[in-house]
């Protein structure tokens, strides 16, 4: 949590209404320079000035409920510091989704569309069931 008066310039620089979705959303008031946009329309912002070290980026979901599935792994890459530059800069690191066609920024865990997944494999258990005798 911030200090009173870093609160209150934060949000004379960041505007009432981004500082409260902060408030609302990480619990704290940041403001900085937007780095870049995804083509979910997250946005990406960044300040080395008065944030602590490893706190300087951060990401403002385009959904209230952001979910960190929602990152595009470029973007995931320099949010957690793996790279410096960031990807709206032309420098997109090679992460091997393109080729599978994997396509992120949307999880159906708890869906219809969740995997489910079926056994191929025959049992080693086979289970009892009763046969019923003719009464005669």
């Amino acid at each position: 949590m911030s200090t009173i008066p870093r609160t209150i310039r934060n949000v004379w620089r960041a505007g009432l209404k981004d500082s409260w979705r902060q408030i609302l959303t990480i619990g704290d008031t940041k403001a900085g320079t937007l780095v870049g946009v995804d083509k979910y329309g997250n946005k990406y912002f960044q300040n080395d000035e008065e944030e602590l070290p490893l706190r300087t980026r951060w990401v403002q979901y385009k959904n209230f409920y952001g979910d960190a599935a929602e990152i595009e792994p470029g973007w995931h890459a320099w949010i957690s510091y793996s790279i410096d530059t960031p990807p709206s800069q032309g420098v997109i690191p090679n992460t091997g989704h393109e080729k599978w066609g994997y396509n992120i920024g949307y999880n159906p865990t708890q869906t219809r569309g969740a995997y489910k997944p079926y056994s191929t494999v025959k049992p080693k258990i086979a289970t009892w069931e009763p046969k019923v005798a003719t009464r005669g």
